[in-house]
């Protein structure tokens, strides 16, 4: 590594990575930020692509005009040259490398756009982690037929493609997410014909100060409802899906009612025919690259200080992969991370008085995901509704099936053995997808997995891992790319 300003390497460009970005770089540090979409914004700030022609992308999104701040502040940072925007590049592995000085050194290596088929690296003095969450995943009968899609995916394909999975549709699951789902999918003119939701509501109730200290969700809640109300959409408490029904494509599900111990109460199907089937059951941080540079982790995210700082020196973490708990929270950590990153670069205590709004809102937000966390919760016993003859890891196509065989007949006892008899979690996805279920329906502990690559990398790529071309500042950038 050179002398000179420090550099920080911020790995997504969602609301945590932007603010981390725009905080670092207005105090000095050169930033360069790595994201893997084609333009910054991350799932919460999703765009259509502009040739699509969107006359109004703010209707899809609420707080717009924080999105416009933050657009701007990237801008003037770009035009300044205090931070590069790397767009498609698909970090699959963060380490550390030598040191110079008191600088801790990383190298961030990063496959390039589609194809994925070639790497380049970047050289830094620090690294922030924004890299967000994906999805939970249950399995249920008929849950891989055409036409069934996740929650955020059917919010992906409207904000970033803007289209639809069908003409008709049921949005089911549990967790906050769904709402947002459900109204945009009916503004756009999607006939919604359920909102299923598992979670009794009066058990938000008990969420108490944490839920009334944050009126400003309270007030989006309500307008989410009022917009239901408005497109007719019918909502249905206290029920799950226990089954997706189609010959080649999805014509239908089966949802049932819930008693107090979490079990489908028989006799209350009913069946709802639909084109498309929206599910969530809420989200898992993504935790890979920190786990890979050895950061300590705490119930499946990344443990940090009050800073932001992880117990790996030069490393920071913000936004959901800490903790899912929404775009509010990703901005304050990202703040606090960019701003302690500026600090200790130079050897100096972050001022605690610059930063007391962002600890106060994050403090809150904090609170506010904790309370919804405990409330929102898939059903309890929703592994007795998956037939054996359901697949489980659509990479490997093992059944639950398969998976309790394991269990009662070869005597596994923990997800790793299952997946060493079965193969669940060795495809494409490497158990991020599965893991959860596997884990249900094995009736054991989802265990931390540090995973050494963040994603699936070519074997070239590999072998030529250590003549990666650098990105690092100062060396330039290829023509073409910022």
């Amino acid at each position: 590594m050179t002398d000179g300003p420090h550099r920080l390497a911020v790995i997504g460009a969602g609301p945590a990575g932007l603010a981390a970005s725009l905080a670092a770089a207005a105090h000095g540090v050169r930033v360069t930020l790595i994201d893997a979409a084609p333009s910054a914004g991350g799932q919460f700030y999703r765009r259509p692509a502009s040739g699509l022609g969107a006359r109004r992308p703010r209707a899809l999104h609420h707080r717009w005009h924080t999105w416009e701040r933050l657009e701007r502040g990237l801008a003037g940072h770009l035009e300044a040259g205090t931070v590069r925007h790397l767009t498609d590049h698909h970090v699959w592995l963060a380490e550390r490398t030598g040191a110079t000085g008191d600088r801790p050194g990383f190298t961030v290596h990063a496959l390039l756009g589609p194809l994925q088929e070639e790497s380049v690296a970047l050289r830094a003095d620090a690294v922030v982690l924004a890299t967000g969450g994906y999805e939970k995943v249950l399995p249920f009968p008929g849950w891989t037929l055409p036409g069934v899609v996740t929650a955020g995916g059917a919010q992906a394909m409207l904000k970033g493609g803007l289209v639809v999975p069908g003409r008709r549709a049921v949005v089911a699951g549990s967790g906050p997410l769904l709402l947002p789902v459900a109204t945009s999918l009916a503004a756009a003119g999607v006939e919604v014909a359920a909102l299923v939701e598992s979670l009794d509501p009066r058990r938000l109730l008990t969420g108490g100060g944490a839920l009334a200290a944050e009126p400003g969700k309270i007030a989006e809640a309500a307008l989410y409802a009022a917009r239901l109300l408005r497109h007719r959409v019918p909502f249905v408490p206290r029920h799950t899906v226990v089954e997706a029904h189609g010959e080649g494509r999805l014509e239908a599900v089966t949802v049932a009612a819930l008693g107090p111990d979490g079990r489908v109460r028989p006799g209350t199907e009913r069946r709802i025919p639909c084109e498309a089937l929206a599910i969530g059951h809420g989200m898992v941080p993504h935790t890979d690259l920190a786990e890979a540079l050895g950061c300590r982790t705490d119930a499946s995210r990344v443990d940090v200080d009050d800073e932001q700082r992880t117990d790996v020196p030069g490393v920071w973490a913000a936004g959901e992969t800490t903790g899912i708990g929404g775009a509010t929270l990703s901005l304050a950590e990202g703040h606090l991370a960019g701003r302690s990153v500026a600090a200790r670069l130079r050897g100096a205590e972050p001022d605690p008085r610059s930063a007391a709004r962002a600890v106060r809102v994050r403090a809150r937000a904090r609170a506010f995901a904790s309370a919804l966390d405990a409330v929102y919760r898939p059903p309890a016993h929703w592994t007795d509704q998956v037939t054996d003859e359901t697949v489980v890891c659509r990479c490997e196509e093992v059944t639950a099936g398969r998976v309790r065989e394991a269990v009662t007949d070869l005597g596994a006892g923990d997800v790793r053995t299952v997946k060493l008899l079965t193969r669940a979690g060795m495809g494409w996805c490497q158990g991020r997808i599965c893991e959860p279920a596997v884990a249900g329906l094995a009736g054991c502990e989802q265990a931390p997995v540090q995973r050494m690559l963040a994603r699936p990398v070519p074997l070239g790529v590999l072998a030529r891992a250590g003549s990666d071309e650098d990105l690092s500042p100062g060396a330039g950038p290829p023509p073409g790319r910022r």
